[in-house]
């Protein structure tokens, strides 16, 4: 099979074919979808050069950021995947225990970095008592997420616990900032947004200070609008179309993440098999469906497809929240994370706390207590079987 091979450097992008044998025949972390073609590819690569482009002050970087380009913090084990810089938000809780936002205007965000003379450099105030960190999440197979349709979400909607089984998950209703259109959201840890052209657009202004068409005006808490001028003389919106190519930033942002391959499974054996019947048993599919369908498209590699993601895409508290309210989800709920590439994946949890899999599943309460409880209770075998299936994903 053909594998695409990204050569950066400061001042290029440089593209190659060369013959490689995946796994099992399946892509490779960083690979573009099977199947696209000639000009699906090329949007692939233009966005992939986007994507590792490291961005300057003349570019719009800043004034306040956590990264100078889309790779510093998607690139384990390949371009578009995990990575270990954490963003850092904060909030209050008040007297009551109830959360309250410390700038309504500005979120929950406080960037790390910001660029000469740093006199728009955020700084967490004395009053927030709530301090999260947050590491990126693996954008492999993001345009297969973005093909489930919000109806197979919602049919998998069970707020109320209908069934008494202690699971509740529920659909982020959000509205996309792209369409106008309610969605349910299913990128980002709190489901934050519908559609990866908002998914991208909201982290170029908010984690490189770049504004686009979609996020105008720069994002820095704590700083007047005055000040802002003062530290960023480049016009807003700061993301402007090509003129070659009449595409903004933002728009080959999309076309990565949306023709970027979900990671191939490794090895498959009589073991694998064993430990994904202990999954299911255990009761750790409530949450990681095995699989979701896309819908019907004109596009073939995105028409009625299996996604074997391992996530409902859902709303949950499992006890591991970070007590930040985002959009449509609460405080200490988060949007399952999908499992497939988990065996490239390290470190885990929202906050990178959990070395290994094994410490990941003991944090696990709330709505997954009753499953974590039967895990604590397999047997060496079974424990060590189940193990081997989650490494295999």
């Amino acid at each position: 099979m053909k594998r695409l091979i990204a050569l950066t450097t400061c001042a290029y992008v440089a593209l190659l074919w060369i013959d490689v044998a995946g796994q099992n025949g399946r892509p490779l972390p960083g690979d573009p979808l099977p199947g696209i073609n000639g000009s699906e590819f090329e949007e692939f690569r233009l966005g992939l050069k986007d994507f590792t482009e490291v961005e300057t002050a003349e570019d719009g970087l800043g004034p306040a950021f956590n990264g100078s380009s889309c790779a510093v913090c998607h690139s384990v084990p390949a371009i578009g995947g995990a990575g270990v810089v954490a963003e850092v938000r904060a909030a209050r809780r008040d007297e009551r225990g109830e959360f309250v936002e410390l700038a309504p205007t500005s979120g929950s965000l406080f960037q790390i970095f910001s660029i000469p003379t740093h006199t728009c450099q955020p700084t967490i105030p004395p009053e927030a008592n709530v301090i999260s960190r947050r590491v990126p999440i693996p954008l492999f197979g993001a345009g297969l997420v973005e093909a489930i349709p919000d109806e197979v979400l919602i049919a998998l909607d069970d707020a109320d616990d209908r069934d008494r089984d202690g699971v509740s998950g529920r659909a982020a209703i959000i509205v996309d900032i792209a369409t106008g259109h309610r969605r349910v959201g299913r990128f980002g840890w709190k489901a934050q947004h519908a559609t990866l052209l908002a998914f991208g657009a909201d982290a170029y202004r908010n984690e490189m200070g770049i504004t686009n068409d979609l996020f105008p005006e720069e994002l820095a808490f704590g700083i007047s609008k005055e000040q802002m001028k003062l530290c960023d003389r480049i016009p807003d919106p700061e993301d402007r179309p090509d003129p070659r190519t009449r595409r903004r930033g933002i728009d080959n942002f999309e076309s990565f993440m949306k023709f970027l391959a979900p990671v191939g499974r490794g090895v498959i054996d009589e073991s694998v098999r064993a430990g994904e019947t202990v999954f299911g048993a255990v009761g750790c599919a409530a949450c990681h469906v095995p699989s979701l369908q896309t819908g019907p498209s004109s596009n073939p590699v995105f028409h009625r497809k299996t996604v074997p993601l391992f996530s409902d895409l859902l709303l949950h508290d499992v006890e591991t929240g970070d007590g930040i309210r985002q959009e449509a989800a609460g405080p200490q709920e988060f949007r399952t994370p999908a499992l497939w590439g988990l065996r490239l994946r390290r470190p885990l949890l929202h906050d990178g706390t959990a070395a290994t899999i094994e410490d990941a599943i003991v944090r696990h309460g709330g709505e997954a207590l009753s499953a974590r409880s039967r895990f604590l209770s397999l047997s060496s075998e079974q424990r060590n079987t189940l193990l081997a299936f989650l490494k295999s994903l």
